[in-house]
């Protein structure tokens, strides 16, 4: 029997593609679209809003590919607007791409707020209310399931409550199959948005009532939760919570918390197992940074720190959890810094002594070595791959180096180009020497390319790493050139992305420490 049977059925339309990316610093090429559109079927049969037809190339040539893609499950919606102000639909070209486009969805919106018909559209209440029906009913006739979406709508019914319903009546008499009721400028308060909904349920039977709210006062997540317990059963949102101004609703948030927290049955089991890691492709396909803070995805989100909370978890996890993180994909993270009690360290030893006791005297080195570093300018929490290098050194499994560098020299002359640099780097591995010299982009890239090129021969496993991001501190600005540098260095080897530090007055020998770390746990790592 499936875990959700018997739960109402709530429904998910995914405007990432569109609204999403309209989001400041979100772009999709169109390829990104077409792969995005493979994607999202591991989160089941939802509605994706890909583009408006006709807007802009990328848009016209994704609608163009998409039916090669096949796609079984993703519903692919086109969005547009009404037909312009006296004109006839038949005759409109927003409404002929629409159609053009071969999608058997449309969604189109239309102005709820008497302001925007006056102020906007500069045309009457009544030519409004004919735009809206008659566009519903010409892609009705075409043959299309057709979702409006009443722009503006909370605005609207607060300050003309009566014209707002006329103009979701007008789409209903079109033949609208959805109603979306919208807060586009994000300011509506829970309150306002329940009777909002209560208020459209009552005078109407729309098939389906939906909800697209903005998050201008933090409260998309919100809003659309009172909008399902007031009755809608459609949720817009965008992965992440990308979208115009401060984002839409989050679906990476929402999903989980309706599902989870609420009697609804909204994606399969096996989708939400992957809801975090569908979370950080979306965030990854973008290039935008990901919130790792996220509810339910981030890496935050089940991070524990201080030494009491972990004391507690490792006892009993509801004392400091909401819910099991391996539902929605994601794991507890036990964080390890100078707050960190002997619980914590013990979490992260266990991990290779699996029989180790609170009582063993390493614990003691561990975690004072630890906050000795840490006073240092080490930070263990953003780096999870050196911190474990040194506890197997306490551990003493660690005791014979993997490898040796002997000799590195880095030369860098901006004046060359892009290859701006030059790494020679000796190291031994045995009783083999090696000394390779290569370019990079920058010294710490230079010096990247060297070591691996010289290890990759000894350590095939090298060479299915890379090297992700690079991150540099100032520790302490006063001293200026002379200050003291934190760099952090993000490796990822097949899913698995992990952090190592080096810290120093030379931003140079900061990174080398960094980038040694990083390559000896992608190593050990191989081992396992």
């Amino acid at each position: 029997m499936s875990h959700n049977q018997g739960k109402k059925k709530i429904k998910v339309y995914d405007t990432t593609l569109r609204d999403g990316a309209q989001g400041e610093g979100i772009h999709f090429s169109t390829q990104d679209k077409l792969s995005y559109v493979k994607r999202i079927e591991d989160m089941g049969d939802l509605y994706v809003e890909a583009g408006w037809p006709g807007a802009n190339p990328r848009d016209e040539e994704f609608f163009q590919q998409f039916h090669e893609l096949h796609s079984p499950l993703a519903r692919i919606v086109a969005f547009g607007s009404t037909c312009k102000v006296m004109e006839a639909p038949e005759n409109s070209e927003i409404l002929l791409k629409l159609l053009a486009s071969g999608a058997k969805t449309i969604t189109i919106f239309g102005k709820a707020w008497d302001l925007h018909v006056r102020d906007v559209l500069r045309a009457t209440l009544e030519e409004n209310l004919r735009l809206i029906r008659e566009s519903v009913a010409f892609l009705r006739n075409q043959g299309r399931e057709v979702f409006f979406d009443a722009e503006h709508f909370f605005d609207g019914f607060k300050e003309n409550p009566h014209y707002a319903l006329k103009c979701i009546s007008a789409a209903l008499e079109g033949g609208a199959k959805t109603i979306v009721l919208c807060d586009t400028n994000g300011g509506t308060l829970p309150g306002e948005i329940d009777q909002g909904v209560r208020t459209v349920l009552q005078e109407f039977s729309p098939q389906e009532l939906g909800i697209h709210v903005h998050n201008d006062r933090g409260l998309a997540v919100a809003n659309s939760l009172i909008a399902v317990e007031a009755g809608v059963t459609q949720i817009q949102g965008t992965w992440n919570g990308f979208g115009e101004r401060c984002g839409n609703a989050n679906l990476s948030t929402l999903i989980p918390l309706l599902q989870l927290k609420g009697d609804y049955d909204v994606v399969s089991e096996a989708a939400l197992l992957k809801i975090t890691a569908f979370s950080r492709y979306v965030a990854e396909l973008t290039n935008a940074h990901f919130d790792e803070k996220q509810p339910f995805v981030g890496r935050s989100a089940f991070a524990h720190k201080a030494g009491m909370h972990v004391d507690a978890i490792l006892k009993n996890q509801r004392t400091f959890e909401h819910m099991n993180p391996a539902e929605v994909g994601n794991e507890r993270r036990i964080l390890i810094s100078d707050q960190a009690g002997k619980a914590n360290i013990l979490e992260r030893l266990c991990r290779f002594e699996p029989t180790m006791r609170k009582d063993d005297p390493r614990v003691e080195i561990a975690m004072n070595e630890i906050k000795e570093l840490e006073h240092s300018g080490f930070q263990f929490e953003a780096a999870e791959g050196s911190l474990d290098l040194l506890l197997l050194r306490i551990l003493g499994k660690l005791t014979t180096p993997l490898f040796e560098v002997l000799d590195y020299h880095v030369w860098s002359d901006p004046l060359r180009g892009e290859l701006d640099s030059v790494a020679v780097v000796k190291v031994k591995v045995g009783e083999e020497t090696v000394q390779v010299a290569s370019e990079g982009n920058g010294p710490v890239n230079a010096l990247d390319t060297a070591v691996r090129q010289a290890l990759a021969k000894f350590f095939p496993i090298i060479g299915k790493s890379e090297l992700v991001n690079y991150k540099v501190r100032v520790l302490d600005g006063a001293h200026g050139t002379e200050a003291i540098v934190r760099v952090i260095i993000d490796t990822r080897l097949e899913n698995e992305v992990w952090g190592t530090i080096g810290v120093s007055k030379n931003i140079l020998k900061a990174s080398a420490q960094a980038l040694m770390d990083a390559i000896n746990w992608t190593i050990w790592r191989g081992q396992d």
